[in-house]
């Protein structure tokens, strides 16, 4: 529907009723006069021809060639303003005041000239093809010797009445001009003494709605119109204290909701989206702005949140599950919904409240498997205890060489239990904050650092006859904690030569790069399923828990390595191939 101001809607009615009625009176004006300046036209030609048809008879009679000369003697006392032509009954032109008769054509078709044959008098209004031009023509018949015998007609230009036509129509028209300005002025000071009153008041309840409760409406004279001004000043007082009161609680919901962890969202009665906090936006990964107005399944992408609000939507109590989320990390929300009411008491919506367990989760799954790994792996070496110890109590004493097999298991046993536990303390003293801040960290030329790690781990890999190099530039240096690295590169190193076979190689290599330092150890080991590197440095994960038992490892190696790695904020990463050996590269930050 189109809108317009008030007054534009009454304005232009009174500028089109004056416009229709000058118009009007125009057109009517124009044409009466043309009707009455035609007819006045044809009258004088009448008149002329009924003076001048005596003269034409008493010529025609006494010599018919003065015809000509006498038809153009007519014209020119009117200035050739008037066409004088004599026409005999056969149609035969004997004189014309502008043309030579012997040049015309036969006349006798002329409509003029044949209602004056039957009537006494004729007239038409038609083109001319000898002037070219339309023209009024009035013709009457020529007595002579013999009545009838010919028609004196006479034509004048309807071009120069059109003219005298279009003349008095233009004074008419500029006339209806100055009218109609008169009149628009005029209609438009009444339609602005009536449409200013309410545009002010559209003004003031313009300023009402951004906010500016202070404004008032004037009073205006017309009865209705100041009654109205009365209601919006008593409506403005009214929604200033309601919205000071809905801004202020708005605010205190708002704060509250932006401040939570918990994320929150609300839906209408129809499962749309109506609000949502910025910590629903960041758990679902969606769009605060864009979320709004759109149904739930087009904004969340899970069935089970998509049908724990229909069910909140349709319970009459809270609601309360656990919902959760796959792709590239599992992640689990515990959600708690209510339905939300309208004041008349119907359904009207629900909020939603989303906490995060993904973390929890997570949390439980690594105690219980840290548990479970723990007790197994202290198990082991405590049952053996156990059992050679009531063994040697049972009568294993008797024997020395028994007694003395006996003690050695039961020492390596203890080794292993003291190695688990040393392990388990490094561990956690690099996960604890104070000690992470307790650390310092200096630059070391790291050939010094990875030369001693490999001194340590050489007893083991001469045992194998496994040869360890070292390809390291002699001036890269790192700001690291030289012990602490050390004790990873051994890790590795220990690793390395723990699963390759005898008389094979183990290579460290260090590959300085722009913005960080890569240590490679490489061995042709056993290597590791892919399907397993994605766990291998968490605590006694181990890809064969019977072989890596054998060889004595405590399942806590890699943690460490990782552990150390992260102190030093750099990152460990593993590649490798079943069969064809492994690679682990620790990258440390560059200077």
């Amino acid at each position: 529907m189109f809108r317009s101001r008030l007054i534009w809607q009454v304005y232009p009615l009174f500028l089109a009723v004056t416009l229709v009625a000058v118009g009007a009176v125009a057109a009517y004006c124009s044409h009466a006069f043309r009707v009455f300046y035609r007819s006045e036209a044809r009258d004088e030609l009448k008149a002329l021809a009924t003076v001048a048809a005596p003269q034409v008879a008493r010529m025609l009679d006494a010599d018919p060639a003065g015809i000509d000369p006498l038809c153009k003697r007519f014209g020119r006392t009117t200035e050739d303003r008037l066409r004088f032509t004599v026409v005999t009954s056969a149609g035969r032109v004997l004189g014309d005041s502008h043309e030579d008769p012997a040049l015309m054509g036969d006349h006798s078709d002329r409509s003029e000239i044949v209602a004056a044959l039957r009537g006494g008098f004729g007239e038409s209004i038609r083109f001319s093809p000898t002037l070219g031009r339309e023209m009024l023509y009035v013709a009457v018949p020529v007595g002579g010797a013999s009545p009838g015998q010919a028609v004196l007609r006479l034509a004048i230009s309807a071009n120069a009445m059109d003219s005298v036509i279009s003349n008095m129509r233009s004074h008419v028209v500029w006339a209806g001009l100055v009218i109609v300005v008169c009149v628009a002025a005029l209609s438009l000071l009444i339609s602005r003494s009536i449409s200013q009153p309410i545009v002010s008041m559209r003004r003031v309840a313009q300023s009402f709605a951004m906010g500016q409760f202070n404004v008032r409406a004037p009073a205006a004279a017309a009865t209705e119109l100041d009654d109205l001004a009365k209601a919006l000043n008593e409506m403005a007082a009214q929604l200033s204290d309601r919205i000071v009161t809905i801004t202020r609680q708005r605010n205190e919901l708002d704060t509250v909701l932006s401040s939570m962890i918990e994320g929150v969202f609300a839906v209408d009665a129809d499962a749309r989206i109506v609000s949502v906090n910025r910590a629903a936006a960041q758990l679902l990964s969606i769009d605060q702005a864009k979320a709004q107005g759109r149904a739930v399944e087009e904004v969340v992408r899970n069935l089970g949140l998509q049908q724990f609000v229909r069910q909140t939507l349709a319970s009459d109590k809270p609601t309360e599950d656990d919902v959760s989320f796959s792709g590239a990390g599992e992640r689990f929300f515990h959600v708690q919904g209510a339905r939300l009411v309208d004041p008349r008491g119907e359904r009207a919506g629900a909020v939603i409240v989303l906490s995060d367990m993904t973390r929890i989760h997570r949390l439980e799954d690594l105690r219980r498997d840290f548990v479970a790994n723990v007790s197994h792996e202290l198990k082991t070496p405590v049952t053996s205890i156990q059992g050679f110890t009531e063994a040697l109590q049972e009568g294993g004493l008797a024997d020395p060489e028994q007694t003395k097999r006996y003690v050695s298991i039961i020492g390596k046993h203890a080794q292993r239990l003291n190695a688990i536990i040393d392990d388990l303390l490094s561990l956690s003293r690099l996960e604890d904050g104070s000690e992470r801040r307790a650390i310092s960290f200096e630059y070391h030329p790291l050939k010094a650092v990875l030369k001693a790690a490999i001194e340590l781990a050489a007893v083991k890999a001469e045992h194998k006859q496994i040869a360890v190099s070292l390809d390291c530039p002699e001036d890269v240096q790192a700001k690291v904690n030289a012990p602490l690295l050390e004790q990873a590169i051994v890790n590795l190193i220990d690793n390395a030569v723990k699963y390759s076979e005898p008389g094979s190689a183990v290579e460290v290599r260090v590959e300085p790069r722009e913005e960080q330092i890569a240590i490679r150890v490489k061995d042709t080991g056993c290597g590791i399923p892919a399907d397993h590197l994605s766990r291998i440095f968490e605590r006694f994960y181990v890809v064969d828990k019977s072989r890596s038992r054998k060889l004595g490892g405590t399942g806590l190696g890699l943690a460490i390595v990782k552990h150390i790695t992260q102190v030093h904020g750099g990152q460990v990463t593993v590649e490798s191939t079943p069969g064809k050996g492994s690679v682990f590269t620790i990258y440390l930050p560059g200077k």
